[in-house]
C-alpha cells in the first residue's frame, strides 16, 4: 500500500463512518474501482481504530457524564441512556461475532453492495420525510434503543452504513434529527471498540503489518471523522438527509454499470 492510498482510504473511512454513506462498502469499492490490492479486513480494523479515537475523543465529556450517571443514578435520565446504550450494543456485536466469515467474503461483493447502497438511500429518504421527529436523545424509551441496536447489525453488510440504519431507525421511532444522529454517534463508540478488541490479536500477532502508512491511515481517519461528527451535529439542525440520499443513488447506480461492463 502507498503512502497515497493510505491517506485516501483513511479519508474514506473517516468520513464513510459518520456520515450515512458506509465507510465499509468504500473501503471496498475504492481498491476494487482503482485496481489497488485489497488492504483486507485488518487494515480496515486500523482506520475503524481511528475513527474510535475519534468518537471517544469528541464524545469524551458525555461519555464520563453517562457513565458516572449509569453508575451512580441509574434512575435518571443520562443513567438510564447509559443502560440504554450498553442493551442497544448487544444485538449488533453478537450478529458480528456470528457472521464474521461472512462479513470477510460473501459480503463484500460490489453488486450487493450497490444493491444496499440504494435500498437504503430509500430507506433514509422515507424515514426523513415521514417522521415526526419530536424526541432528543435524551427522551429515547429502552424500547427505541433496543430497536435501533437491532437495526445496527444490519450494518455488517457493506452498502447498509451504521450510521445511516441506527438514523433511519430514531427518525422512525420519534428521534429528531440531531437526536438520532447523537444517538448514533454514542452507539458506535461500544462496537467499533468491540470490533478493534476482536481483530486486535491478529494485528499484535503480525507486527510487521504495522507501517508508517498504516499508521497514517489511522490518524487520517480519527482526524476527518471528528471533522465529520461535528459537520453532521451542525448541519442537521436545520438541513435534511437529502444530498446523502442522493450520493447513495449516484454511486450505487456508477458501481452496477461499471461491474455489468
Amino acid at each position: 500500500m502507498t503512502l497515497s492510498q493510505a491517506v485516501i482510504l483513511g479519508l474514506v473511512q473517516g468520513l464513510g463512518e459518520f456520515l450515512p454513506i458506509s465507510s465499509s462498502a468504500h473501503l471496498v469499492l475504492v481498491p476494487w474501482l482503482f485496481k489497488w490490492p485489497d488492504p483486507g479486513l485488518t487494515f480496515d480494523i486500523a482506520l475503524h481504530i481511528g475513527t474510535l479515537v475519534a468518537v471517544v475523543v469528541y464524545f469524551w465529556k458525555d461519555w464520563i457524564h453517562l457513565t458516572v450517571k449509569g453508575i451512580t443514578d441509574r434512575s435518571s435520565r443520562d443513567g438510564k441512556l447509559f443502560w440504554y446504550l450498553v442493551l442497544a450494543s448487544v444485538p449488533g456485536a453478537a450478529i458480528g461475532f456470528l457472521l464474521e466469515d461472512k462479513a470477510e467474503s460473501v459480503f463484500r461483493t460490489p453488486l450487493l453492495i450497490a444493491a444496499m447502497l440504494i435500498a437504503m438511500g430509500m430507506l433514509l429518504s422515507w424515514a426523513d420525510r415521514t417522521s415526526v421527529k419530536n424526541t432528543d436523545v435524551e427522551g429515547i424509551s429502552l424500547s427505541s434503543s433496543f430497536l435501533i441496536g437491532l437495526s445496527q447489525a444490519l450494518a455488517i453488510i457493506p452498502g447498509v452504513s451504521r450510521s445511516g440504519i441506527t438514523m433511519s431507525a430514531g427518525l422512525m421511532l420519534g428521534l429528531t434529527r440531531e437526536g438520532a444522529a447523537r444517538f448514533s454517534f454514542l452507539l458506535s463508540t461500544p462496537i467499533i471498540l468491540g470490533a478493534a478488541l476482536v481483530k486486535l490479536p491478529e494485528v499484535v500477532s503480525h507486527p510487521e503489518m504495522i507501517s508508517v502508512n498504516f499508521i497514517i491511515g489511522m490518524l487520517v481517519s480519527c482526524i476527518t471523522g471528528m471533522l465529520s461528527i461535528g459537520f453532521l451535529l451542525r448541519y442537521v439542525q436545520s438541513k435534511n438527509f437529502l444530498p446523502f440520499v442522493w450520493y447513495r443513488y449516484v454511486v450505487g447506480g456508477i458501481i452496477i454499470v461499471v461491474a455489468v461492463l
